[in-house]
């Protein structure tokens, strides 16, 4: 039998971060633990972090399906496999696609003796890293080109820009400032669904002249055949990301593949219910020849290891977008960490939590 403790915790910016929805100062997150009744072994960590305006989940009402899951785990046994754990965290969690995350990051670590080792590969043996890009977050036009000229001095070669809060024609000079410094660099937009459909287009067009690899969720959610029009006429690659949250049902998210058929697909496993459901995405993306990449929900440094473990299972990587640990004054140690603007395991001692000691 399973038993399971929880703890609360607020991760707090640097910064004040800012998307077209709104800013953040503060992230709350939950961390589980998950052991065998049987056993005062090992113990598995989870994370649980939604996000406001973005998840699926009734954010308000995790405190109370947590406290319940304390007194219904004990019913169930320990999964011996990937499938059970998928299965496991699903039928606990159905209506909380960051609770399932966090349960199965907690079952998985179980079966791997607490190691942190979630998914097998090159990455843990320090064998692979994982390109990322480097996120410029929005802000005032001086904010903004600060942190392009940080990126650029790194020595990142691909950007990603979030766009939608300021004037267009100030987003569209940063855009073209960023592209006068490299000729060579990608730049990636985020619009998080700021345009409206009227004006997208146009929109789209403009930002095009500056070579663009791709710009995410142009319009909001829910508008296939508008999105779709885009899709078939811009000339900036499209990729679905706030599209594809909320989707439970199989045949619904074939369809909107289907139905809009963009260029790429962005996935953020802690609100789309986890890595099973991850894959399930990734294997219909590639089966229609639609790209995808990975990009973080803003987690700690623990669901971040988590999730680049994952990603590191898959060959020939584009740039993720894993590359926001150093965002919070109050993140953890962990073996997973940006080092040469790439993703990289090192074996250290690190990353017992000590508030769930």
């Amino acid at each position: 039998m399973l038993r399971l403790e929880y703890k609360p915790y607020t991760l707090n910016f640097k910064f004040i971060a800012g998307t077209s929805r709104g800013t953040m100062k503060t992230r709350e997150v939950w961390f589980l633990r998950v052991g065998d009744t049987s056993s005062l072994g090992a113990s598995g960590i989870g994370e649980v972090a939604p996000l406001h305006g973005l998840s699926a989940d009734s954010i308000d009402e995790i405190p109370r399906r947590l406290r319940e899951l304390v007194s219904e785990i004990v019913d169930h046994k320990t999964p011996t496999s990937a499938a059970q754990v998928y299965a496991l965290a699903k039928t606990l969690a159905f209506q909380f696609p960051a609770i399932r995350m966090g349960l199965e990051m907690a079952f998985l670590d179980l079966m791997h003796q607490g190691m942190r080792q979630w998914f097998n590969s090159p990455f843990l043996q320090n064998k692979m890293q994982i390109k990322t890009n480097g996120l410029v977050w929005m802000g005032d036009e001086i904010f903004m080109r600060d942190q392009i000229h940080e990126k650029v001095a790194l020595g990142f070669d691909c950007v990603k820009l979030k766009i939608g809060a300021l004037d267009f024609e100030k987003e569209l000079k940063l855009v073209s400032y960023l592209r006068k410094i490299s000729s060579k660099i990608i730049i990636r937009l985020d619009a998080n669904g700021a345009f409206e459909p009227q004006n997208a287009l146009d929109k789209l067009n403009q930002l095009s002249e500056f070579n663009i690899h791709s710009i995410e969720q142009p319009i909001q959610k829910g508008q296939w055949n508008a999105m779709n029009k885009l899709c078939q006429s811009s000339k900036i690659p499209i990729a679905l990301d706030e599209e594809l949250i909320g989707l439970e049902q199989d045949v619904e998210k074939k369809a909107l593949l289907d139905r809009i058929k963009p260029a790429y697909i962005i996935l953020k496993p802690s609100l789309l219910g986890g890595f099973m459901e991850s894959i399930q995405w990734i294997n219909w993306a590639e089966d229609r020849n639609i790209g995808w990449w990975v990009t973080s929900a803003l987690e700690s440094n623990i669901g971040l290891n988590a999730i680049s473990q994952f990603v590191a299972q898959y060959p020939n990587l584009s740039h993720q977008g894993l590359g926001t640990g150093a965002l919070y004054h109050n993140n953890f140690a962990s073996k997973a960490s940006l080092t040469d603007l790439k993703m990289t395991y090192t074996e250290t001692d690190l990353d017992q939590l000590p508030f769930l000691n």
